[in-house]
């Protein structure tokens, strides 16, 4: 997940804080991922402010009990490193989330994509990454292996209140 709306300005870009939409928006994507059975095990979330607060309003809108591992690298992390870290996730853990930044997220989606999954979600994830935006994808494997064109798009959202 991308983060949600932000405020344009703050003391430096790492501390800006989410706008009004964003925290309605992020609240609405958690209702739809709540509604559609989605409920993660492990939580990586980048440790800014506004990604921070998405996940407060994700959880609250979806909600989940589930405290994130923040992450400081998430911040500035390019799409390699945002997929090393997923591959370092324990396999006794079976579905986890990730609010990141883009370029990074839409790019590590794009490149998970294996084309396998829901054509229209697929579609719509090439179509662009805005803020608030959701893919759920489906893979069969250790994360360890985790790797490009290996998990299937089966969902993708873009949280609007």
């Amino acid at each position: 997940m991308r983060h949600a709306k932000a405020e344009q300005t703050g003391a430096t870009d790492y501390e800006r804080r989410l706008a009004e939409r964003g925290r309605a928006d992020a609240a609405e994507a958690g209702r739809w991922l709540a509604a559609r059975g989605v409920e993660p095990e492990l939580a990586l979330v980048s440790a800014a402010v506004r990604t921070q607060e998405t996940w407060d309003s994700l959880v609250e809108g979806a909600g989940w009990d589930l405290d994130p591992e923040l992450d400081e690298g998430l911040y500035s992390a390019g799409t390699q490193a945002a997929l090393d870290l997923l591959r370092e996730v324990d396999d006794g853990i079976t579905s986890v989330i990730l609010v990141g930044h883009n370029p990074t997220v839409a790019s590590l989606a794009t490149i998970l994509d294996d084309g396998e999954g829901d054509e229209e979600a697929g579609n719509e994830l090439a179509l662009g990454y805005p803020t608030s935006a959701v893919t759920v994808f489906e893979y069969d494997g250790r994360w360890s292996e985790l790797d490009e064109a290996s998990a299937s798009v089966v969902a993708f959202h873009v949280g609007r209140a």
